[in-house]
């Protein structure tokens, strides 16, 4: 049954001694009246328009009523006869709220955290698509020699010195037509994977088996005119920011115990490096692009993805579906389908030169 205002009991702090009075509490349409529980006599009359509430009933057990600019205090301790008060003087409501459940407490701690998090992420990739491009050229070559260093370590590079001209010929002239204003510097690493990524810097990495899996010259220019889109496009210096970011993320959550950092280790730089599909396929739509504004031949990125189909025909993009950084291959092949027209990549002993540039 609930109790009306004339039943509501309270203890009455008067802020100026130790004394507590058990009173009771009535509510009247100007004034809340205090009287002593035992005797009846009056102890206090707060004019409604001076009220307050200290705390709340999320945070605190049992939520003050106060006389503002007062010391004075009243706690109610029963919550039935809190709420049947604030039901009485609206401007007090507050006094009588329930208290959250636990499932719900939750819940809203959930909820506002995805949101801080989703929020954050959205304004980190916006914010690194306009500052990957005003970090300067120095800062970008330095932390992708130290990229290189943590990825690559000590394999030994393929050496061949007409090898190396051509390639780097080839990449910068893709490079300029593309705006890009730093220097590329194209390294192959002996041996596998069949693989190729671009780092900070200009640094365009390529293993020497992907150049053994290469038919000619012309699929090796597209998988290289693929790198320098990313390098065109800032991808390399994007990921490292947005890894910064994910960092800070992660160290709010677990309160600054987590084990990130954005060039520690090599698992790490891996993760940022990593391109996701819209900068895939921006890379493949800027590669072809370029070589078809040079004029060359434009159709070896999607002979060198047909390759790559005949090696796993599964396709590990495809089965892996939404979860794949890369777009499905067959849709890649289908994307930079090109005839073949134009001038080759690389001439007949540029191309030669690159086959046995790591003997």
């Amino acid at each position: 049954m609930s109790l009306g205002p004339s039943a509501i009991r309270g203890r009455y702090y008067d802020g100026k001694t130790a004394d507590v009075r058990e009173v009771t509490v009535v509510a009247t349409p100007g004034e809340v009246i205090l009287r002593d529980a035992a005797d009846a006599a009056l102890v206090a009359r707060w004019p409604i328009v001076e009220l307050g509430v200290l705390g709340d009933s999320e945070h605190e057990a049992v939520p003050l009523l106060v006389r503002r600019n007062g010391e004075a205090r009243l706690a109610i301790d029963d919550a039935e006869q809190r709420r049947a008060l604030g039901a009485t003087v609206p401007e007090i409501t507050r006094l009588g709220a329930r208290r959250p459940s636990t499932a719900g407490r939750l819940l809203q701690f959930s909820v506002g955290l995805a949101a801080a998090v989703a929020l954050f992420w959205v304004a980190l990739q916006s914010g690194s698509d306009l500052l990957a491009p005003l970090v300067p050229n120095r800062l970008q070559a330095r932390m992708g020699e130290g990229v290189y260093a943590q990825l690559v370590g000590q394999r030994p590079l393929c050496q061949g010195e007409k090898g190396l001209t051509a390639l780097n010929r080839f990449a910068g002239q893709v490079a300029d037509a593309g705006g890009y204003d730093q220097a590329i510097k194209v390294r192959v690493v002996k041996g596998g994977p069949i693989n190729a990524f671009t780092l900070p810097g200009g640094i365009v990495i390529l293993y020497s088996a992907l150049i053994d899996r290469a038919a000619d010259g012309n699929e090796l220019g597209g998988v290289i005119a693929h790198e320098i889109g990313h390098a065109v496009h800032y991808h390399p210096i994007k990921g490292l920011v947005r890894q910064f970011g994910t960092e800070q993320i992660l160290k709010a959550i677990t309160g600054g115990y987590a084990e990130i950092s954005t060039l520690g280790s090599g698992g790490t730089l891996l993760l940022a490096l990593r391109n996701g599909r819209a900068f895939e396929r921006e890379a493949d739509a800027t590669g072809v692009s370029l070589l078809e504004k040079l004029g060359l031949r434009a159709d070896g990125m999607s002979r060198f993805f047909e390759e790559l189909l005949k090696i796993d025909p599964h396709d590990p993009a495809a089965v892996a579906g939404i979860w794949s950084d890369h777009p499905p291959t067959a849709e890649r092949v289908a994307a930079t389908r090109r005839p073949p027209t134009g001038a080759p990549d690389f001439t007949d002993a540029e191309w030669q030169a690159i086959r046995t540039m790591c003997r």
